[in-house]
């Protein structure tokens, strides 16, 4: 098994070796890979069954930030075919291949950036997102999920799938990467890009504790990815 100075060792030389590679626009990034989307993303797929596992049996309305083409959804509507979903995400062609996918579930797509949509108070059973939110900044996460507390029900559930950092030290050099190359590229901090900055979890837990979270559960998979069940209330 690699060790974490390994693993710092080839991200660092993978760093420097794209370190003149322009960052692509979010929503472009994902529309040009939309054919291989499904096939690339499978490598989660105990974690989306995982997903439909956590949440809460008597949901009926949940909002998905980046819910891109639905891989979670379609696990969730697997065991609840009747729950209300609306999906936002930036990428108009995966939208639209979510809704090409379940034209006869209850679902409404907003194509947003989900930082601007409107969460109401008290509206949700569920947010969740997969594999979205490490792209981006800890102070643009914490206005977030102070918006997905108060738009969550009391004893709603925030369900977070995601990249992890595995170390400070990872967290810090792909921040510190990211801003150098927003830097270097004269792009607007306005501008959303795809580029890897995960929080390590002690981080990612106290983000969402400081936004008034419990959290009830922290799940591994030996897939790569992390799920926090975080919750409004005891």
């Amino acid at each position: 098994m690699e060790s974490t100075e390994q693993y710092l060792q080839g991200l660092i030389k993978w760093l420097q070796d794209t370190s003149d590679s322009p960052l692509e626009e979010m929503s472009d990034f994902f529309a040009k890979r939309l054919d291989d989307y499904e096939v690339h993303m499978s490598i989660w797929e105990q974690s989306y069954q995982m997903f439909a596992e956590v949440l809460p049996s008597k949901c009926q309305k949940i909002l998905d930030l980046g819910c891109g083409t639905g891989l979670e959804l379609d696990q969730i509507w697997k065991k609840n075919p009747d729950i209300e979903v609306t999906g936002v995400d930036l990428c108009q062609s995966m939208l639209d291949k979510l809704l090409e996918k379940h034209p006869d579930k209850h679902l409404t797509i907003v194509c947003q950036d989900y930082f601007k949509y409107d969460f109401g108070c008290d509206k949700w059973d569920a947010v969740i997102s997969f594999e979205s939110l490490h792209h981006f900044l800890p102070e643009r996460k914490k206005d977030l999920y102070e918006k997905i507390y108060n738009g969550l029900k009391n004893g709603g559930m925030f369900i977070l799938g995601d990249y992890i950092a595995c170390c400070d030290e990872e967290e810090e050099l792909l921040r510190s990467e990211c801003l150098k190359r927003r830097k270097q590229f004269a792009i607007p901090d306005d501008r959303f890009v795809h580029f890897d900055i995960p929080m390590t979890l002690e981080h990612e837990r106290e983000l969402l504790q400081n936004a008034g979270f419990v959290i009830k559960k922290v799940l591994d998979n030996p897939d790569g990815a992390t799920i926090i069940a975080a919750g409004k209330g005891d």
